[in-house]
């Protein structure tokens, strides 16, 4: 599993030939906070529900609040197959802080 800090995620969801999937796995109450665009919210429980329906060979970026349920299920899609995993250190309160300052945080 690749970790990624915001700047370095930001770089490569600029560069990355093939989109990812961002997968977010907080609670719908925090999804209505603040969000990444085109972010798929499947809570970290509905996870394995997810595992068939995912391409083991596409790019997955997996984003919780602050990196800690994030990594969880970043390590979980590695040991079900899946080679293209990063997590988001830091989660979406470091993204808010250090790259998208108009993002809210809670």
């Amino acid at each position: 599993m690749r970790q990624l800090m915001p700047s370095e995620l930001a770089t490569f969801l600029r560069t990355s030939p093939e989109p990812p999937l961002l997968l977010d796995v907080r609670e719908p109450w925090e999804f209505s906070i603040c969000q990444f665009d085109n972010a798929q919210l499947v809570p970290m429980r509905q996870i394995p529900d997810l595992l068939p329906t995912l391409d083991p060979d596409r790019p997955v970026v997996v984003i919780c609040h602050h990196g800690i349920r994030s990594q969880q299920v970043a390590r979980y899609l590695e040991h079900h197959g899946l080679r293209q995993v990063i997590n988001l250190r830091g989660g979406i309160d470091a993204w808010a802080r250090e790259v998208d300052f108009s993002m809210p945080t809670y």
